[in-house]
């Protein structure tokens, strides 16, 4: 289900002649395709071993006639040069692939998941500490003829099957079959339950894989959801000769933005956005994609962050590696779909996987070589603000739909959960901290407008343009599933509380609605500032002490020493770099809300 597992093999290529920890993907037989996480698979979907370079459509980095010096199941990006070319030096830096082994030995147990295939007739695990059960309908040869396979990988495999009977009598559906025998943890046996939990709570959406039911037996758990036959993004790149042009990208990055914006508005992480990820729904070229396999996902509170390791190599985020992440974990893995969409190649590649976390982690993307210099100025600003290593600074997935590089499409933009964050937080603020932010949203752009006239509409303002709380709780509602109940997204509103008593306009709730880190990602955010700190020169800037701003910024004196210099001594007013510094604030650690797993 794209899950790390952890084993130490010497490196072909080691930095300092380390032995390198490689972390591989579960059920990934090559870098770029996860059999186990095809749950609708279609019929292109092959059970194949790694590709080699004597069939990529990319040339091998390997001497000796292009034969990998990796082991089975670990194949070579299809970039075009070597990891060194990312690092200014070398480095034996401690690999970020060492933590990995004991976060996934505690999903998966401390033996790796055996490969090949899964036995039909599994013997169940006898451990009476778990509980197997789900709870799920035990009819399901009664309700369902399975076809042939189409998709397999460690912890199960996915076929072909016909609805005997019912209102969806004689449907084509995909059943994903995961073996009991495999589920040798607590939390291997949670991943399916949540899996179908979540599967069943997201609905709606049109490129979101449609559920249908889960059934078991002693041996298997069937989820039966929607069959789509048209393939793999991956194997449409592919059949492109690695790229998609420009038009045709954009298409296919404002679908994935579309449902992801959908589930981030739920409450749902997906944590394994990859190319394999989306499948089409026929083999026409003007298909419609869906969104597959949730079988890492999670429901994740407006406030929360997650640090358990999970995902693809290369399209994890850095903040994933770090162990503390949130919703902008996906936007990351969009970047790099988009990245491979526009060039062919990964931003971040390495002939290991945990050489692939150390560029995650340190190097940056290479927009220099073909076919970069002929993409225009907006899809390559598009890709590196997803691609920004502070997640602060990413767009979130409505904002992105509202990129320059995508508002030629014709899309509706979906309300933004970041929305309620940043008016909670404005509510919360100190009247200067407020007077900070008015005068930055007076020296927005107007591409950022856009994005703001579109949520602030999404609100449904009354007749004289206004907005209460009772705007964004409606919003909420009529987006709500039952997944927002279960990640507990409403609860926000509770922290909203001072919008009860009195109303906003699009002005304030411009100041309100903006975040400075995201804006500090634009290549004129000096500008920007400085045209922002005039306005602040004028309307709110004032004589303020030492202490004063220590407690603006909830700070103690050990502190004084470094804000002093935001403070002007000709007039005791804040400075250029000290009105700047004081949007961005100082982030507690502490308050932070992180789940353990």
């Amino acid at each position: 289900m794209g899950q790390c597992y952890g084993k130490t093999i010497p490196a072909a290529d080691n930095i300092e002649g380390i032995t390198t920890v490689v972390a591989s993907v579960t059920g990934d037989d090559h870098p770029a395709r996860s059999p186990n996480t095809t749950a609708s698979a279609a019929h292109s979907v092959k059970n194949t071993p790694a590709r080699s370079s004597a069939t990529s459509l990319y040339p091998s980095p390997y001497p000796n006639g292009g034969v990998s010096p990796l082991p089975v199941g670990v194949s070579p990006s299809p970039a075009r040069s070597t990891p060194r070319r990312f690092f200014k030096r070398p480095f034996p830096p401690p690999s970020p692939a060492k933590h990995i082994k004991a976060s996934l030995a505690k999903r998966f147990g401390h033996q790796k998941p055996r490969e090949g295939p899964i036995p039909e007739d599994g013997i169940t695990e006898n451990d009476p500490s778990l509980d197997k059960n789900f709870g799920y309908g035990k009819n399901f040869g009664a309700k369902y003829e399975l076809g042939k396979e189409v998709g397999r990988g460690h912890f199960g495999h996915t076929c072909q099957a016909v609805v005997r009977k019912g209102d969806l009598k004689d449907l084509a559906v995909a059943v994903k079959i995961i073996s009991k025998a495999k589920m040798t943890t607590a939390i291997s046996i949670e991943d399916v339950r949540r899996e179908v939990k979540i599967l069943k709570a997201l609905s709606g959406h049109k490129h979101l894989v449609r559920y249908f039911d889960a059934c078991e037996d002693t041996n298997n758990i069937y989820i039966v959801m929607d069959l789509c036959e048209g393939g793999e993004l991956l194997d449409r790149i592919l059949s492109r000769g690695g790229r998609y042009p420009e038009h045709d990208a954009k298409l296919i990055v404002v679908q994935i933005l579309s449902v992801v914006s959908f589930c981030h508005l739920q409450g749902v992480v997906h944590r394994d956005l990859k190319p394999e990820n989306f499948l089409f729904m026929s083999k026409n070229e003007d298909s419609d994609m869906k969104l597959i396999d949730f079988g890492l996902s999670d429901f994740i509170k407006p406030d929360e962050r997650l640090n358990d390791i999970v995902g693809s190599a290369y399209y994890v985020a850095p903040e994933v590696l770090h162990r503390s992440y949130s919703l902008e974990a996906d936007i990351w893995s969009i970047g790099v779909i988009t990245y491979i969409l526009l060039c062919g190649s990964r931003p971040f590649w390495s002939r290991t996987e945990s050489g692939i976390f150390r560029a995650v982690l340190r190097a940056d993307p290479n927009f220099d070589d073909l076919p970069w210099p002929s993409v225009s100025v907006e899809a390559k600003d598009f890709v590196k603000r997803l691609l920004n290593k502070d997640f602060r600074k990413r767009m979130t997935a409505a904002q992105a739909l509202t990129h320059p590089w995508l508002q030629s499409e014709n899309h509706p933009v979906p309300l933004d959960i970041l929305v309620y964050k940043l008016v909670k937080s404005y509510l919360h603020a100190t009247p200067l901290k407020r007077a900070a932010q008015k005068a930055l949203s007076k020296a927005l752009t107007e591409d950022e407008f856009v994005y703001l006239r579109a949520q602030f509409m999404l609100l449904e303002p009354n007749r004289e343009g206004y907005i209460s709380l009772d705007n964004f709780k409606m919003a909420l509602q009529k987006n709500a599933t039952d997944a927002m109940k279960e990640s507990r997204v409403p609860d926000i509103l509770n922290s909203m509380a001072p919008l009860a008593y009195r109303k906003m306009d699009f002005e304030e709730f411009c100041a309100a609605a903006i975040s400075t880190f995201q804006l500090e990602a634009h290549e004129n955010w000096e500008q920007i500032s400085s045209n922002a700190f005039e306005h602040f020169e004028h309307e709110g800037n004032r004589v303020i002490s030492i202490d004063e701003l220590a407690w603006e910024l909830n700070v103690g004196q050990t502190a004084h020493s470094i804000i002093k210099d935001w403070i002007r001594s000709s007039d005791g007013k804040l400075s250029l770099l000290g009105y700047t510094k004081f949007l961005h604030g100082v982030t507690l650690r502490s308050s932070n809300t992180t789940r353990h797993n």
